[in-house]
Order: structure tokens, then sequence, then C-alpha cells
């Protein structure tokens, strides 16, 4: 959690996550956290699909008890601010377009690379978020058909093969150690190609920005993945391959939530 003054960061507070804790334990901390500080509105990047339109959020996969909840107006009522949400990956998204490495660049394609996987696009400097606010879901992608079995039920999707989750389960050991390894990387980055390919076919985005704990691996990712893209792309597109890691590191979405709390923060009716 962040506290902003125009476009400087003036507070910030990261407690680790009690998974465990679920809802409940969520809505504490950011209640705890929130009592130290005066702010004017405020703006939500959470882990997974948001409803948009009904600022509700869908579901969790990696945390029970989130199902169908309206968490901006739970927390409009606690906080007495107005509240705007929409998932983490269109709030990065927006965070690395307006400060960050996307800046500039129309339209944008953001990804998350972390315990999860997901994406956000701008266009025109605004979050597209398609017909039901699920756009942008690149993480379930089947990237290996046939694949091991993913969370949401599929197999072989992008987020199955290349999330810090599911390569500690696969391999005991955690993604920034396996990172390390130069041979586990020319592997891994042939199912992440895969995904980012059909971003680069479907979208044509001006850039790629990758943000998330595993982007930090820096030149031991990008440069074979940017490597293993080139070969996979279709011969006769001559669409740019510009993938480049997020700006902002950690603060890709609380830069984001920002921009959100910009935009809608002063009349949430526009959004509800």
């Amino acid at each position: 959690m962040a506290v902003f003054e125009g476009d400087r960061m003036v507070a910030r507070e990261s407690r680790a996550t009690d998974r465990e804790g679920g809802r409940d334990w969520m809505l504490v901390q950011i209640q705890e956290i929130a009592k130290l500080w005066n702010f004017e509105r405020c703006g939500i990047g959470f882990g997974g699909p948001v409803i948009f339109e009904q600022q509700m959020v869908a579901l969790s996969t990696h945390v029970g008890g989130w199902g169908d909840f309206l968490l901006s107006r739970h927390l409009s009522e606690c906080l007495r601010v107005p509240v705007v949400m929409d998932n983490d990956a269109n709030v990065g998204a927006l965070g690395e377009a307006k400060h960050g490495a996307g800046k500039g660049c129309d339209p944008l394609f953001y990804m998350t690379l972390s315990t999860g996987i997901g994406g956000g696009i701008i266009i025109g400097d605004r979050v597209y978020r398609g017909a039901d606010s699920y756009a942008g879901e690149i993480g379930h992608l089947n990237v290996l058909p046939g694949g091991p079995e993913c969370l949401c039920g599929s197999n072989g999707c992008l987020e199955r093969m290349c999330c810090g989750l599911w390569i500690e389960r696969d391999h005991g050991r955690s993604a920034k150690e396996m990172l390390q390894s130069a041979d586990f990387v020319n592997g891994y980055v042939v199912h992440l190609a895969r995904g980012l390919k059909a971003c680069l076919m479907l979208l044509n985005p001006a850039r790629i920005v990758i943000g998330g704990g595993i982007s930090k691996a820096g030149d031991r990712l990008f440069v074979p993945l940017r490597e293993e893209l080139g070969r996979q792309m279709t011969a006769w597109s001559k669409a740019r391959i510009d993938v480049q890691p997020a700006l902002l590191g950690d603060d890709s979405v609380l830069y984001g939530a920002l921009e959100l709390a910009k935009l809608y923060g002063d009349d949430v009716s526009r959004v509800v």
C-alpha cells in the first residue's frame, strides 16, 4: 500500500501475505495500514479477475473467500473515501504506461510474471477490458496441448508452465533459484515465448512490458526470451519484438492504482 501527493509516493508499506488467513485477514491488514494515513481517494489492483463495471471481485484462483465480493463498496464504507478497483495486471499496465517502461507506447501489453500470470492491454491511454472485463488473460492460453493440469482446469496453460507457483511445485526450488540455471532458462523461454507470440500476432503492441518477481531476473531471462521469440515468430510478420522489464519494479501496480484513482476516484458512479 502507498500514499501519493500528486505523482510522488510519500509513504509505502508492505506485509507478507498470510494465504491461510484468506479474505478476512487481508481486509484487516488494509484497514490497519489505512488508519495511519490521510487520503482522499483509493485505487486497488486485485490479484484475480475483476468485473469492472460492477466493481466486484470475480474470484481469486490462489486464495479462497473472494468470489463475487464487492470489495470497492466494502472498503469505501470502511475507509470513508471513494474506492475504485481493477485486476492487478490491468492496474500494473496503467502504471507502466503512465510512469514506467510503457510511456509513449501505444498499444501496450503488460504481463505480470509472478506467483501467477496475467495481462493488461492499454490502447490510447486507457485500459482495454473487453466486453465482460476478461480481456488480457494471457496466463490461460494453452502453450503445451496435453500438458499438465492447470488450476483453471485446462492443460498446459502459460501460467501452469511458467508462473512461480508451479516452478516451485515442479522443481522443489524457487523461481529465483531456477532462473540461475541457463539450461532451465533455455527450456523455460520456449513456453513463455509461445504465449507472447500469440500476443504479438493478435495485438501487434508497440511494446511488451513484463513485471512481477520473475522479471527481476533481468538479462538472464530477457536476452534468451527475445531470441526465442525471434525464432518462433511467423517468418512473414514484421511485427516488432520489443520486450522490456517493468521500470517500476514492485511499484507498477501502486502507480497504476494512483492513475485509476485519478480517473474514477472522485466519481465512482461513472464506473458502477
